[in-house]
């Protein structure tokens, strides 16, 4: 299903478009130990509860910044750690509205797994409205997405993006340098066309980047919780007791993640500087 999602030749208009080069480069290869952190599931006393998602904002780190398992009280949780040299928090809110915007701006981030993404008219008028924020031009929008996130097919996913209140931050510590930016949804997912025997059952999920400033740049510290959304600020398992997510699809979403923010620091500071002063 991977493969016939993906256009491995870009159209005439795609291909006109002064990033269409970042199509056709050889990604930014993973480090080998972050791929090796991704190979066999941490132990699930390690893993931040979303309720504690607070903990976030302390200083320094938690004991596994990267790593994923399957949660005893039901769920999936992933956990990643990548650092940015040379990428700010200005980059990072802007390119979480404008890759937004167009297949082909979604397709560079990772062109091995991302197929296609759109917007509602309503949230694309808010976008391309010069006056909306920056951080409100993905905060609060929803993009549907077609993607490989490494289970056992493509999937098409509404991620639906939060403001830091209504995650649930604290906003008395929302602030430098506990934090430059997040990127924060629950997100819905579908497979496409899934393997005999799996029921093309919506999963739910939380996810965030929790962004901060370092000395060389930033760092994403990623978490998924799977089979949660947040809702008025609190978290809720959203599956049936009987429901079960096949702990290997978190394995897949870890590895996916380490290879689309591998890719997109690679390329991040230059696209910034090329198209930081486009909408369209």
């Amino acid at each position: 299903m991977s493969e016939q999602l993906r256009s491995w030749e870009l159209t005439p208009e795609e291909e006109k478009k002064p990033y269409a080069k970042y199509y056709y480069r050889e990604p930014g290869p993973p480090e080998p130990e972050s791929l090796a952190r991704m190979e066999n599931p941490m132990d699930p006393s390690k893993a931040l509860p979303i309720e504690d998602i607070n903990a976030l904002l302390d200083p320094g780190y938690h004991e596994v910044e990267a790593g994923w398992c399957a949660l005893p009280q039901g769920g999936l949780y992933i956990a990643n750690h990548m650092k940015m040299p040379g990428v700010t928090v200005e980059m990072v809110n802007w390119w979480f509205w404008w890759h937004s915007l167009e297949d082909l701006r979604y397709k560079i981030w990772w062109p091995k797994g991302h197929f296609g993404i759109s917007v509602s008219n309503r949230d694309r008028a808010v976008i391309l409205d010069p006056d909306t924020p920056e951080t409100l031009r993905f905060q609060g929008r929803t993009h549907f997405v077609l993607e490989d996130v490494g289970g056992p097919c493509a999937e098409k996913i509404a991620i639906s993006f939060m403001t830091p209140e209504e995650v649930g931050f604290d906003m008395e510590r929302f602030k430098s340098p506990n934090v430059g930016t997040i990127v924060a949804a629950n997100g819905v997912s579908l497979m496409l066309d899934p393997p005999p025997g799996v029921p093309a059952h919506k999963s739910p999920a939380f996810m965030i980047h929790f962004v901060r400033e370092t000395d060389e740049g930033v760092e994403f510290r990623t978490r998924f919780w799977m089979g949660y959304h947040i809702l008025d600020k609190k978290p809720h398992y959203c599956l049936p007791k009987i429901a079960k997510i096949p702990p290997m699809v978190a394995k897949g979403l870890a590895i996916h993640n380490v290879f689309e923010f591998t890719n997109l620091r690679s390329f991040l500071p230059q696209i910034y500087e090329e198209q930081k002063g486009t909408l369209h």
